[in-house]
């Protein structure tokens, strides 16, 4: 499928049944944002206890936006559309299941078949996936026509874009629905052919990678590196703050992933490796080139 060759007119409406896999923060987030708009919503974890910390994420950005005014459903309507389960047949009600488990190829290939499994013939899968080839993951497919990427970003609920990433088999129908699905949860498409790390992450990386190179060789602290983008380029966040939110693992999993398949500009500093390695992993962990404590 090519972007060139997609003609996009009205919006798609978005499945009455909407599936996640994976609770994490951008499963939940991704989650919450069909929720609002009036999808019911199952998110499916690896077992019970991680399946409540999803439910409890959700809960919690839900009620932030009853609290914002950002919906004017109340808390009790908004939850009585969502549920966790740790049942992949769950997904035999869903019209669209988004993937949202980590960065990992094997893992995802694996829960991909596992939830095209339980999949109606008629459904749609998605992946979110911020830098693997969605062409790739296709392949392992059965239906890779009714497969798209659709990478959101942190956090979800606050964000305004969506990258609708088009493998070699998607569908004209599918890459049509999804930009519609996008512009009804209230965010902006952008639209990709397949490639590694897409546009959003391939430039983002390579900005992070040069920030980290910069604190490494003692050119700047990360205070002042984000506040030349920010200040001086008009970016919402710094590099290296955004690094700490989403996480220095992903940032080196990503980075590992296009040096392979782009060549050396992407190749992880060893200041990054260091991090990850002794578990400064940004705000997640507390520590990363920010104390989040």
């Amino acid at each position: 499928m090519n972007v060139s060759s997609v003609e996009m007119t009205n919006p798609a409406r978005i499945p009455l049944m909407v599936g996640v896999l994976g609770g994490g923060r951008m499963g939940a987030g991704i989650a919450h944002a069909f929720v609002a708009t009036g999808s019911t919503v199952v998110v499916v974890e690896r077992d019970g206890e991680a399946a409540e910390a999803a439910r409890g994420r959700v809960l919690e950005t839900l009620k932030k936006s009853v609290e914002r005014g950002t919906t004017t459903e109340t808390l009790e309507t908004l939850s009585t559309r969502f549920s966790v389960s740790t049942d992949y047949s769950t997904f035999a009600q869903c019209g669209l299941v988004v993937e949202a488990v980590p960065e990992e190829w094997e893992l995802k290939t694996r829960a991909l078949r596992a939830v095209e499994d339980q999949l109606k013939a008629d459904a749609w899968l998605a992946t979110n996936t911020s830098s693997l080839s969605v062409s790739g993951l296709a392949g392992n497919l059965q239906r890779p026509e009714r497969f798209v990427g659709l990478h959101f970003f942190n956090p979800v609920p606050a964000s305004l874009l969506v990258e609708v990433v088009l493998a070699e088999d998607t569908s004209a129908e599918l890459a049509e629905a999804s930009r519609g699905w996008v512009e009804a949860l209230g965010k902006t498409p952008v639209v990709v052919n397949d490639a590694p790390g897409f546009a959003s992450s391939r430039l983002g990386v390579v900005i992070a990678l040069e920030a980290i190179r910069m604190v490494e060789q003692g050119v700047a602290t990360a205070e002042d590196i984000d506040a030349a983008m920010v200040l001086g380029y008009k970016h919402p966040v710094g590099p290296l703050r955004l690094t700490d939110i989403v996480g220095l693992d992903v940032r080196l999993g990503i980075a590992e992933y296009l040096s392979s398949t782009l060549g050396e500009r992407f190749s992880p500093p060893q200041l990054l490796r260091d991090m990850v390695e002794r578990g400064d992993l940004g705000r997640k962990s507390g520590t990363g080139f920010y104390s989040w404590s």
